[in-house]
């Protein structure tokens, strides 16, 4: 059936979601028609302050000249080759992204989901080939709360039950400790210790509500996969590329994984781009045939993804983040305890949870006013605001929040 679609009517657009698209996911009741920088406008012309920015996607705000200008280079040029053959963009992307992170080697792939499940690959054969592991009986070290995507290995680890519940039967090799406790990360190597290949870990959990763990934490990690020669792998698909105030996360703590996963805003916002970053002692294991993507590291991926790098070199983004993110955690912190018990997070990135409110409820109070958010797990909100939003964006999304919130 042909349906000829009102395309002011924002009302028959989501019916037409509502209809034909499975309900995975329950957005709010906005319909987006065009968006630049910070800002996004609705079909009926309403304008929103896009304080999500996509779960960190959008890190460089919608439409950056820069990003659009690459992009529109390369879809002059080539668009997709797959990998049976190089192209004079993939060279380059992975020497500069494995320079960005002080790395040797990059295997890209195109979703975040599809990062973690590359690094689960490669570390349960460098465990077999390097480490002694027996076959089969690779254990990698998960964490309490995490997310890392939602294929069926990726949720086999999840401690969600919306992720989990129903999909199984589960891949096995996993074992989950809560997030923050080395003590019970020490237990695990200690009852595991011949068989970890790895630990996989949020340097901030994004889905559980933006929760930074304790001092030391990572370091911590870090020590205990040197001591086990064990892999320490980085999820920084949400966390990392200026989000925080610095270019990955681990630099609280002055840590250095044996690898990062990236994706979100390496495409800026624009094309689905992620990658493995890790040294030739651990991507070398992989040969021809092994794994691979069609997709993956394609020429218009390649060329967006090295402008982003080029942005990031610079140090501009970080700084902002930093310097804005002060101003939006003393803001938030403000905000009275009765109402707001909690507010984590770093730089340009924040978990704000809520004494009895509703996340929700909140979120489209927000949207009435005209700030867009997203809650998580009832009654925690994240804020990740675009790094390039104006200093007065930001103080009146942050006084449209408070009154959101106090108004309740």
């Amino acid at each position: 059936m042909t349906h000829t679609v009102d395309l002011s009517s924002a009302t028959e657009l989501s019916g037409l979601t509502g209809e034909y698209s499975a309900h995975n996911y329950h957005p709010l009741p906005v319909v987006v028609a065009s968006a630049e920088g910070s800002w996004v406008t609705a079909v009926g012309g309403q304008r929103y302050l896009d304080m999500l920015a996509g779960y960190s996607a959008l890190n460089f705000g919608h439409r950056h000249p820069r990003l659009i200008a690459a992009a529109t280079r390369q879809l002059g040029r080539a668009t997709l080759v797959s990998r049976a053959f190089d192209h004079d963009q993939f060279g380059p992307f992975c020497a500069e992204l494995a320079g960005l992170c002080g790395m040797e080697m990059v295997l890209p792939m195109n979703t975040g989901a599809e990062a973690v499940e590359t690094a689960i690959k490669v570390a349960r054969k460098w465990g077999y080939t390097t480490h002694g592991v027996p076959h089969d009986e690779a254990v990698i070290v998960v964490f309490d709360g995490n997310f890392h995507g939602r294929t069926t290995t990726i949720v086999s680890f999840s401690s969600d039950p919306d992720a989990k519940d129903d999909f199984g039967p589960y891949t096995p090799g996993f074992v989950s400790v809560p997030y923050g406790d080395l003590a019970a990360l020490t237990a695990a190597f200690d009852a595991h210790r011949d068989r970890i290949v790895a630990v996989l870990v949020e340097p901030i959990q994004g889905e559980a509500g933006v929760v930074v763990p304790p001092p030391g934490f990572l370091a911590g990690v870090r020590s205990l996969c040197s001591g086990a020669r064990a892999l320490m792998i980085a999820d920084e698909i949400q966390s990392g590329l200026g989000r925080v105030g610095t270019t990955f996360a681990c630099e609280a703590e002055g840590v250095v994984p044996d690898a990062y996963l990236l994706g979100k805003a390496l495409g800026g916002g624009i094309i689905p781009v992620s990658a493995m970053v890790s040294s030739r002692a651990v991507l070398g294991v992989l040969k021809p045939g092994q794994h691979g993507s069609t997709f993956g590291g394609n020429p218009l991926a390649c060329a967006v993804a090295r402008e982003v790098i080029a942005m990031l070199r610079t140090g501009e983004y970080q700084e902002r983040s930093a310097r804005l993110g002060t101003r939006m955690h003393e803001a938030l912190g403000g905000l009275p305890p009765s109402v707001v018990s909690s507010v984590t997070g770093r730089g340009l990135w924040a978990g704000v949870t809520f004494a009895a409110l509703d996340g929700r409820a909140v979120c489209e109070r927000l949207a009435a006013l005209g700030v867009l958010a997203k809650e998580t797990h009832g009654s925690t909100i994240r804020l990740a605001p675009p790094l390039v939003i104006e200093e007065d964006d930001l103080s009146w999304g942050l006084a449209r929040f408070t009154d959101a919130v106090l108004s309740a």
